[in-house]
């Protein structure tokens, strides 16, 4: 009887910090690659996850920090906008994507010259 009582407890602990550890967060930093005709340019994504609501900034070209706006985190998902200025147009990308341990897949749509753009990213947490 003590036996089974101990191993009982052995494997309830085994299995409770796996499933704590398979939860989904966001809280990191990301990488990804961004290619943009025959130019690649690294990006790296900032976040912080605080219940709910989600900040951080994208860190592009000559380490310029954009924060994110309207960051959510729910279900796995998380979504938000970058909202730049080039050349006095403002221009707002808005990314979702799923957080899988330490993979973010996703899509990121904005609008370049009138037109709808979309296109996958997919960014390691470093």
């Amino acid at each position: 009887m003590k036996l089974t009582a101990a191993v009982v407890v052995v494997v309830v602990g085994l299995v409770g910090p796996a499933r704590a550890d398979d939860k989904a967060n966001p809280t990191g930093t990301w990488k990804w690659t961004v290619t943009n005709g025959d130019q690649k340019r690294d990006m790296t994504l900032k976040l912080k996850l605080d219940g709910d609501k989600l900040t951080g900034a994208v860190i592009g070209r000559n380490n310029r920090e954009t924060k994110i706006e309207d960051g959510t985190f729910k279900d796995g998902e998380v979504t938000f906008k970058v909202t730049r200025e080039r050349n006095g147009q403002k221009s707002t990308s808005k990314y979702n994507g799923k957080v899988s341990g330490d993979m973010i897949k996703g899509k990121i749509e904005s609008e370049r010259d009138g037109k709808a753009e979309s296109r996958d990213w997919e960014a390691k947490r470093e």
